[in-house]
Formats: structure tokens, sequence, C-alpha cells
């Protein structure tokens, strides 16, 4: 045997052991972190969230002062719309210097904008392009979680509200805290003294990183219009808190020494570095949401393509379990069924449950409810009237222009009649059994 097998034998046995879920924490730990790993140079390969980063790009370009306007104009409630500068140096401080520029540029288009003078149309437009900005954050979060409806608008309008409103105030946080240490006498007077004064330095040093992580797992937590859980949220705050603040340091000192790029793009080399800035924050925002995703789903690792392609017989299944699922809660009085929830139940992938969803709602077997974040349902009708029979054929039938009309010499004949005792004998086997005659036939655990 070759020392290439060898070492591809070895890698298999490593990363994708057969009793993986047999192993002590601490093994499954570093497996699950070089999965998740591999799992992202893939995400790169396919192209999907580079290709979402760069229209958030493009957006944030037409979005940036209309969304800067209309976030401190928010704020003046608050007392602190003079925080739009150091906000916005504390962000392209990657970029060096000629960050100044513009800095003095963008402040200065927002504090032209006059919604007085701007009338009803341009009012609409100004919030609107705001709206898009986070809408489009939120699509990208969104499609990373496998999330297919987006929020109700009456919610969309108030959340992102919300969002213009607490992302300056985190931000505005972030740079008093860090300015109120370096200025407290106290502070200053600990840090001459040893051991402090190391400990200190350290805890400046790691406060930005901090902060940017706590920003992070909000976005991670309350962006996805799902159910998102506090520790992979956590999860993917902590990457992506300090992956950007390494980003940062290390983007400013290409900035410094980008003098290729200088010598070709002249004046507006700096336009340049903003894009590729803007670019980099967006992926890392991206990345990190997919890591938190993977941190609440770590099935998700698994070899093959995801989601696993599901034959006929397995989605007939995934219907069934989903409908007894939904009725059996609903029965015993908790409610309305969230995706999230079947998804954990059931361990199946969320494209699969939203997929079986649609299709039990559009033939009236389960009713979406508007109670909560992700999508809910709980049953149309009376348990006794839901027949096990209408669900598989929710899953049978199909778009009826999809039906083959094939040429007269293929034997249809022989094939439909086959399929139609087939068919015969499974009714005859299913007979009349309801949704209810599942649950019922459900053992009872207490407690």
């Amino acid at each position: 045997m070759s020392a290439l097998a060898t070492a591809r034998q070895t890698y298999e046995r490593w990363i994708w052991p057969s009793n993986f879920e047999a192993l002590p924490r601490h093994r499954r730990a570093p497996i699950r972190l070089v999965r998740m790993l591999m799992a992202l140079v893939a995400e790169f390969r396919d192209g999907e969230i580079t290709l979402r980063a760069m229209s958030l790009v493009y957006t944030t370009l037409v979005s940036l002062v209309p969304l800067l306007a209309l976030a401190f104009s928010l704020l003046k409630a608050f007392g602190v719309d003079n925080a739009l500068r150091p906000t916005l140096e504390r962000f392209l401080a990657p970029l060096g210097s000629g960050s100044s520029d513009i800095v003095d540029k963008i402040v200065g288009f927002v504090s032209n904008v006059q919604v007085g003078v701007l009338g009803v149309v341009g009012v609409v437009a100004l919030i609107y392009s705001v709206l898009s900005l986070i809408q489009k954050v939120e699509a990208g979060c969104n499609f990373i979680w496998r999330v297919r409806a987006p929020r109700p608008l009456a919610r969309r309008v108030t959340d992102y509200i919300s969002v213009l409103v607490a992302g300056p105030l985190v931000i505005l946080a972030a740079a008093s805290i860090t300015a109120s240490l370096g200025r407290n006498s106290s502070v200053a007077y600990l840090s001459q003294l040893e051991p402090f004064g190391m400990l200190l330095y350290g805890i400046g040093r790691l406060l930005p990183y901090v902060l940017y992580s706590i920003g992070f797992t909000l976005l991670f937590k309350f962006i996805p219009n799902t159910r998102v859980r506090f520790l992979p949220a956590l999860g993917g705050g902590i990457f992506s808190g300090v992956l950007w603040q390494t980003a940062s340091v290390g983007f400013a000192l290409f900035a410094k020494n980008a003098g290729n790029v200088n010598a070709i793009y002249s004046s507006f080399a700096i336009l340049i570095l903003l894009l590729i800035w803007l670019y980099v924050s967006w992926m890392i925002l991206l990345m990190g949401c997919r890591v938190a995703f993977w941190l609440q789903y770590p099935e998700r690792l698994a070899r093959g393509s995801y989601p696993p392609r599901l034959g006929a017989a397995e989605a007939e299944r995934l219907a069934l379990l989903t409908a007894a699922t939904v009725a059996s809660r609903y029965a015993r009085g908790d409610g309305p069924t969230d995706v999230a929830l079947l998804v954990h139940l059931l361990r199946a992938a969320p494209d699969h449950i939203h997929n079986a969803i649609a299709r039990l709602v559009a033939a009236g077997l389960l009713v979406e409810t508007a109670d909560a974040s992700d999508t809910s349902v709980v049953p149309r009708a009376d348990l006794s009237t839901l027949r096990v029979r209408d669900v598989l054929a929710v899953v049978r039938s199909g778009d009826r222009q999809a039906r083959l009309v094939p040429r007269a010499d293929v034997p249809v004949q022989a094939v439909d009649s086959l399929l139609a005792r087939a068919d015969t004998a499974r009714d005859n086997a299913i007979g009349e059994t309801t949704l209810r005659d599942l649950v019922e036939a459900v053992p009872r655990h207490d407690g």
C-alpha cells in the first residue's frame, strides 16, 4: 500500500469515524472543528456566500448615506447624534490615513440630508433604500439558516427600526467604554503598578474582541427569521468578532503597504480599499452566521451534498411524520409546531421540512400561524377527519402539467395498470386510518 493511500485511510478514520456519536465529547470537539473548517472552504468553493457578500457591498454603497442619516436622526432622541464621526472612524480605521477623507465626505453627505426638503417621494425613497439593506442582510441570514419565509411586513418595519437604533448605540457604547477606561484617573494610576499595568493592557487589547463578539451574537440571535439558540449564536458571534477585529488589524497593515494599489489607481485607491474592506466585513458576518447554523445543527456537517436528496418513499415518510408530529403536539395541547422544533425532533434538513409543510399547507391539511418568529403550523381540521391517504397523496401528486404523455409505441397501459394495482393494494392496507389513529397509537411518557 502506498503512503498516499495510507494517509487517506488515516484521514478517513480520524475525520469520519463510524462510531462518532459514541466518542467522548473531548474527542468529538476537535473532529467537529476540522469538519467545520473543511465546510467553510467548501462554502468558498461553492460561491453562493461570496455572491451574497458582493451583493451586500453594492447595496451598502447605495444605502450607506440614507442609512446613517436615518439611524442618527433616530438617535437624536437619546442625545447621542454626535456619535456619527467616531463610529465611522472606528469602522473605517483599517483603511489607514486616507479613511479620514471618506469620513469627512460621508459626514458631509449625511449633514446635507434634510428630511423636510425631500418631500414625500424623497422620504419614501430614503426609507426604502435603508430597509432594503437590512432586508438583504436578513435574506442572507435566512438563506444560511434555510428559512424561506421573510418576516411579515409589520414586524419587518418595527424590527428594522430597532436595529437602526440599537446598532449605533452598541458601537457608541463600545467606543465610550474604551475611551472612559483610557481617561479614568484610577485606571491610569493602576496602569503604572505591576502586575495591574500588564493586566489592564491585556484587558484593553481583549476588550474590542469581546464587544464585537457581543454585537455579532445579537445579530445572529435576532436577524434570522427563525429560532436561534443562544449558545450557537454566541459561538458564531465569537467567531465573527475575533475574526473581524483580527482582520481589521491585518487590513490596516495591508492598506499601509499597498503601494501597488496606490500606484495603479492613484486617487481612487482609497475607494478600492473601501470596497475590499466592505466585502471582507460582509464575508465575516455571513461566515459567522454559517458557523452558528452548524453549531445548532452539527449533524449538517456530514459528508456529501446538503441537503441530501430524498427518494419518493422517504419524502412520503417525512410528510407523514411531519403531519403526525404536528397533530400529536396539538392533541396534547402544546399549540403550534415550528420548523426549528420539527428539524430537531425529526432530525431532518430544514429544506425538507419546509417542502413538506408547504405541500401540506397547500393541500389544506395544515394551516400556518403568525404567532412565532419561525413558520409554525397546526392541523387545519379535526384530527379524525385528516386521513393518512390524503397526506401521502400530497407527496405523490405534483403539477398536473408535469404528467407525461408518452408516444403510442410506449407500454403506457401496462405501466399504468401495474401502478394502479399497487396503489389499490396500498389504499386497502391504509384504509381510513386518520392522524388521530396515529396519535393515539403513540405511547404516552409522563414526566
